[in-house]
């Protein structure tokens, strides 16, 4: 059964304020995003976003990132918690996530509008020490995905920051600084926990992050649970209670979706056949490949490819 959480709107604000605020942004945004789906930009690390109408779930391998809808809404599933967010809340991704994402509005009148600025380890770091932002010795890792409630000063910092595609020969002097802005506003919000995650210099949040990146230099290779907890000093009952705090999934649930959204790539990609596909990550049964396949995108192998080869 999945757990929705909400998040809450955006408090002490006028809505007025808010609303203008906004409206600019949306305007510049729908002006700058001339493409459906997922834009690149000469700013680095930011992307557009745009669809003009709701989308099937998708499943991604979600990095770390900042996520700003100006128009629409998206719900994301992570595990078996299930978040809804619009324009009032801002979407921080703080550790390499598999989630299932769905747009719920837009229309070619409306169209979804995101924005999505990738996470600089550096500079977070960077900025959390600027600002005295330390974690508990030893604390705990939090969820790898929250919603905050979205500030006009975001809102006008993004705007800033989204404004440079006008000027492209002021990007290499303002947009570090704009970047840093953005960020800035974001901690004011209280992102500073899962900030600080993403950096995961310290603590139990570093060792999940170890085993993170572990399993995803090593995902076409046999799980070894054993292996894992040697290798960041932590048992059993530990790590897979501070790994699914922070993924919402096991070691185990990790590891086989890392191998089966990669399946799921190599097919789409029109260079593997279904076998071929479970093969090379990982999979020598083709039985247990097209299961476990099923169970986590709803249809057999060869069935989801031809649906996907027939997609838009």
């Amino acid at each position: 059964m999945c757990a929705p959480v909400q998040a809450s709107s955006p408090s002490g604000v006028s809505p007025s304020v808010f609303k203008d605020s906004l409206d600019i942004l949306t305007a510049l945004v729908t002006r700058c995003a001339t493409q459906e789906g997922v834009q690149a930009t000469p700013l680095p690390r930011l992307h557009l976003i745009r669809y003009s109408q709701p989308s099937a779930p998708l499943h991604v391998l979600h990095e770390p990132a900042l996520c700003l809808i100006v128009q629409g809404a998206k719900k994301v599933l992570l595990g078996n918690q299930l978040f809804h967010y619009d324009a009032a809340h801002c979407l921080i991704v703080s550790a390499s996530l598999p989630v299932v994402g769905e747009i719920l509005q837009g229309s070619p009148g409306e169209p979804y509008l995101c924005l999505r600025l990738d996470l600089d380890r550096d500079l977070l770091r960077e900025l959390l020490a600027a600002a005295g932002a330390c974690p508990a010795p030893g604390a705990a890792p939090s969820a790898g995905l929250t919603l905050q409630a979205v500030t006009p000063n975001l809102l006008d910092a993004f705007t800033r920051l989204v404004g440079l595609l006008d000027h492209p020969e002021e990007i290499s002097v303002l947009a570090p600084l704009f970047e840093r802005e953005v960020l800035y506003r974001a901690l004011q919000g209280g992102a500073a926990t899962p900030m600080h995650q993403v950096i995961a210099g310290t603590g139990k949040a570093l060792q999940i992050t170890q085993v993170m990146n572990r399993l995803k230099d090593t995902f076409t290779a046999p799980y070894r649970l054993e292996a894992l907890t040697q290798e960041v000093h932590m048992s059993r009952t530990a790590l897979h209670q501070h790994f699914k705090t922070m993924t919402g999934l096991t070691p185990l649930q990790y590891h086989k979706q890392l191998r089966l959204q990669e399946a799921r790539r190599l097919m789409q990609g029109q260079t593997h056949t279904a076998e071929a596909a479970g093969h090379a990550v990982g999979y020598e049964s083709a039985s247990q490949f097209s299961r476990e396949y099923r169970r986590l995108f709803g249809a057999s192998p060869r069935q989801d490819a031809a649906q996907q080869a027939t997609s838009p």
